[in-house]
């Protein structure tokens, strides 16, 4: 071993270790001079040690150690020595020594940087720049430590499936184009001009290939790409756990995600989520909570009040019922006093979130004094607003709020506005909110120990389970209605079975949109962390399928020629799952933005800004391919 090379990480060292002799590795973190003494905090990924050179000691190495800067690269060789009584810090876990320095070797230099890398008490750079000096922004401890807990959770997930007898199988990157929902990303063929291959958004065809051929138990931590459009927690390529089970149904494919979701959690947080999940059909999910993604940290759940407003004498909700439309409504507890009159009149905040989706408007009324008031109030008689107190269990204090129009508009409009009202009246707290709530309080405590030269231990914060909604939703319609390209598509995707109940609506096209799927999305704090489906192991059901979609049997045998022949070739029963592991991460991590957990994400314009890529290719390369730009 050279003789610069470490003999400890910066996270080893303790009060056991005092009087021997240690070589440390790592970057700058800080830098303090007082004059005679020069102290730096040295950094690996694995934690931070204090290093004191003494001017009494070496005057000539204590002046090398004057020229420290942040994040110079250092090999340290020192003896472990025990801090002075009241310097003790509480919160690292080398906080009871420091490195006494005998040699210094400096292996690499730093010139000033974009921004400081650092967390404490600094205010994070701007994003993109943080994103194209990704190398540098890596080495802050939140991120570290959050790919760190990114690999804790794939070594969970694999420890777990091969425990369960899943065998892990890779499946190409390079593949045919299918329509499967988003764009595909295409890459052009030097061998075969004018022909091309697609990354996969997916391995679905692959996995179900996998349980006709016998591998009963499949699962793969697979690396996916649609070209779509971002947001913050969607990137174009993406990391997903991918499982397939054969002679299963719905239920058994339920039962080993939940425990799966269950260890987890356990072994990522140490939070014991209680089994099993929650089942709610797809209707009264979005009956109760205008979302097939629910958050159940809070109540206000939606209630059909259609036929008290249809008796009233307001002619917009009259016309809405008429017009075969539905009126729901929200009441928010409380919401009298939050929200003023004005925030409720057209163009106000209120009004505005149901408008962004397409709803016409809000009706609202406030329970004050024991009466109702506000605007509709005076189109309902006394025995209707009886009617809506009960329905609606409004109380004083309360603000009740109306939408009417075709069913998926109320959804959307009131599912929104449930989460507006939710964030507004502070009814959840995200967990991570507590974290840091929590993490403060205890650093107050040992800020003021620490003046009376006392040492206090802060302690850590623990997630709990009723920070963790999990639910499934179940009954998904199996196809919706493309009212622009006047067709059906499917709801999840074109593999996806019919329930058997329904296969008689499945046979005659004018009952298909009563034909439910056996379809299941797992479903966290409003987040969809996981979809899959019970597939068609039939040929002739699946070929019905693609005919609903319009296609003609040449068409489908040219695109799913492969599938549609191993369907008939002793296709057994089978279905799966699949869980956005990005996803996973961000909850586990404590985070909102998905670029958080990926080492090397791309901006929200799709734009890799450490690298410069998508970037233009030579004109030789575009020639081998035969392809030209136009």
């Amino acid at each position: 071993m050279a003789e610069w090379q470490r003999t400890h990480t910066c996270d080893q060292l303790r009060e056991e270790h005092v009087g021997s002799t240690a070589t440390l590795n790592g970057w700058v973190l800080t830098a303090r001079d007082n004059g005679h003494q020069v102290f730096i905090d040295l950094r690996d990924r694995y934690g931070l040690t204090q290093v004191v050179f003494r001017k009494a000691d070496d005057a000539e190495l204590f002046a090398c150690a004057q020229r420290l800067k942040a994040e110079w690269v250092l090999s340290v060789t020192g003896t472990v020595q025990k801090r002075l009584e009241g310097a003790a810090r509480a919160d690292i876990a080398t906080g009871a020594i420091e490195l006494e320095a005998k040699t210094l070797r400096v292996l690499n230099e730093c010139p000033p940087l974009p921004f400081q890398v650092d967390e404490f008490g600094t205010e994070l750079a701007n994003e993109d720049l943080r994103l194209q000096y990704r190398y540098l922004d890596l080495r802050r401890r939140t991120l570290q430590k959050t790919l760190v807990l990114r690999h804790r959770l794939c070594k969970v997930i694999r420890d777990y499936m091969d425990a369960n007898h899943f065998l892990e199988v890779e499946t190409p990157l390079l593949g045919k184009s299918t329509p499967e929902g988003a764009r595909d990303y295409l890459v052009p063929s030097r061998v075969f001009n004018g022909e091309f291959f697609a990354l996969p958004q997916s391995p679905q065809l692959y996995k179900q290939l996998l349980m006709i051929s016998g591998y009963d138990r499949y699962f793969q931590i697979a690396r996916c790409l649609r070209d779509e459009d971002l947001r913050a927690d969607r990137q174009p390529e993406f990391t997903q756990l991918d499982v397939e089970m054969s002679f299963v149904e719905r239920e058994d494919v339920l039962s080993v995600m939940e425990k799966l979701a269950a260890d987890i959690f356990d072994k990522c947080l140490g939070v014991k989520l209680p089994l099993p999940f929650p089942r709610l059909g797809y209707a009264e999910a979005m009956a109760k909570y205008g979302s097939d993604k629910p958050d159940l940290r809070f109540g206000l759940e939606i209630v059909d009040i259609t036929d008290i407003a249809g008796a009233s004498e307001a002619q917009f909700l009259k016309d809405a019922v008429a017009g075969g439309g539905v009126v729901r409504a929200i009441n928010a507890k409380g919401g009298a006093a939050a929200f003023s009159n004005t925030a409720l009149k057209p163009g106000g905040e209120l009004p505005k979130v149901a408008e962004t989706y397409k709803a016409k408007g809000l009706a609202w009324m406030k329970v004050e004094g024991g009466k109702f008031t506000g605007s509709t109030e005076k189109f309902f008689s006394d025995e209707l607003k009886a009617k809506l107190k009960e329905r609606l269990s409004a109380a004083d204090g309360d603000l009740l709020l109306f939408v009417a129009d075709k069913e998926a508009v109320v959804c959307d409009a009131l599912g929104a506005l449930r989460i507006h009202l939710a964030t507004k009246l502070k009814l959840y707290k995200n967990w991570w909110d507590e974290k840091a709530e929590h993490e403060k309080a205890e650093k107050d405590k040992a800020d003021a120990a620490k003046k009376k030269k006392e040492v206090y231990v802060p302690v850590p914060f623990q997630p709990r389970a009723e920070h963790f909604n999990f639910a499934w939703v179940l009954d998904f319609p199996m196809f919706t209605w493309n009212e622009e390209e006047n067709r059906w598509d499917a709801m999840h995707h074109p593999f996806t079975a019919p329930m058997d109940e329904d296969l008689p609506n499945f046979w005659q096209n004018e009952s298909l949109g009563k034909v439910r799927a056996k379809a299941y999305d797992m479903v966290l704090n409003g987040y969809e962390v996981g979809g899959g489906s019970i597939r068609i192991h039939r040929q002739d059901v699946q070929s019905r399928v693609f005919e609903i979609f319009g296609m003609t049997p040449e068409d489908a045998q040219g695109r799913f020629g492969f599938l549609l022949d191993a369907l008939k070739s002793g296709a057994p029963p089978h279905g799966g799952i699949a869980l956005g592991l990005d996803r996973w991460a961000m909850v586990i991590a404590g985070t909102t933005n998905i670029r958080d957990v990926i080492a090397f994400p791309k901006n929200q314009k799709a734009r890799d800004l450490m690298t410069g890529a998508p970037a233009a290719v030579d004109a030789r390369q575009l020639k081998e391919l035969g392809v030209k730009l136009s």
